[in-house]
């Protein structure tokens, strides 16, 4: 039997590309044939096409060309009997109506927009066994429900319009399942590098108590010194941080986490202060007894086969362009 994998080849600013699934994929392949009860008759192996553009730089980007085309080959080719991968919202979303015709299943630890929760027809068989932004959206509705907090919210997002586009997904989740609270008004405010931050505190002061930031961790530490000097940060306002990898809170060693707020700079007291307002919304790192040994034998893999050096965390490391 054969598994193809369609990711990312060396883009590391990913959370899914090769170098790093790929040594759970080959530790995977090997447990399963390891184990003739599994798959009694067969022998199961894994065949790679990349979703990387080629024409960009040295590390290409997702491409919704490039990963059709790697998904068809290896169809053609080696005739799997599942998917796994792309992670890339806009590469998954061909490649997974792809193997709804072809009725085979993928698998995809992203794919995280609001979308492809459509299990009738186009990605009636996708499974993602990663972050779902209308989980996320859910979430945001119990909280309101819970603090009774009913009249306004506000998305404050970071968004280029290039590439994956993570924020804008996120921002979707909870825009299209907050409404679902009777009279609470949603807004948003975009903004892209560079961004105003007055015209953002402006925007939050006329337009929401209950606001979700989603943006790189220096940008939003930016931002809430604002705030700070805003007077924003007193109580009158709630702030919650998307970080759907705890980004913000990789520290340089597991389990130690770094202080969102710290910088070693002058402004440190200030940050720390006006971090007292928020809350940041992200996975939690496994504390089973099994994560530690799998993660040791995932970095060697890593190592060995791969030549990267995996770091702790849910993401050894996560880019923001």
């Amino acid at each position: 039997l054969t598994l193809a994998v369609v990711l990312p080849e060396r883009n590391l600013t990913y959370p899914w590309a090769w170098p790093r699934v790929g040594p759970a994929v080959r530790l995977a392949v090997a447990a399963v044939n390891a184990r003739p009860d599994l798959l009694p008759g067969f022998t199961l192996r894994s065949v790679f096409g990349s979703s990387e553009d080629r024409h960009g730089d040295r590390h290409g980007v997702c491409s919704e060309m490039a990963a059709p085309l790697a998904a068809v080959d290896l169809r053609l080719a080696h005739h799997p009997a599942a998917l796994l991968g792309p992670g890339c919202v806009y590469t998954a979303a061909p490649v997974a109506r792809f193997t709804t015709h072809w009725r085979l299943p993928l698998v995809t630890a992203g794919a995280e927009a609001h979308g492809f929760d459509d299990k009738q027809e186009q990605f009636g068989l996708t499974t993602r066994a990663g972050p779902s932004h209308r989980k996320l959206g859910e979430l945001g509705v119990q909280l309101h429900r819970r603090f009774n907090w009913t009249r306004r919210a506000l998305l404050v997002y970071w968004d280029e319009k290039v590439d994956d586009r993570p924020c804008f997904f996120a921002a979707e989740g909870l825009y299209v399942q907050l409404p679902t609270l009777r009279n609470l008004t949603v807004r948003d405010v975009v903004f892209r590098d560079g961004g105003n931050f007055s015209f953002i505190i402006q925007e939050i002061k006329q337009k929401g108590r209950i606001v979700y930031v989603c943006c790189a961790p220096e940008t939003l530490r930016e931002l809430m010194l604002q705030a700070g000097r805003e007077g924003l940060t007193r109580g009158d306002f709630a702030f919650f941080y998307i970080d759907i990898f705890g980004a913000s809170l990789q520290g340089s060693h597991f389990p130690e986490p770094q202080r969102p707020w710290k910088r070693g700079d002058r402004h440190d007291a200030s940050a720390r202060q006006a971090f007292e307002a928020v809350t940041i919304i992200t996975y939690k790192e496994p504390e089973n007894p099994e994560y530690r040994p799998f993660l040791a034998r995932l970095k060697e893999e890593a190592l060995t086969h791969f030549n990267f050096s995996m770091k702790d965390g849910l993401v050894g490391h996560r880019a923001w362009n």
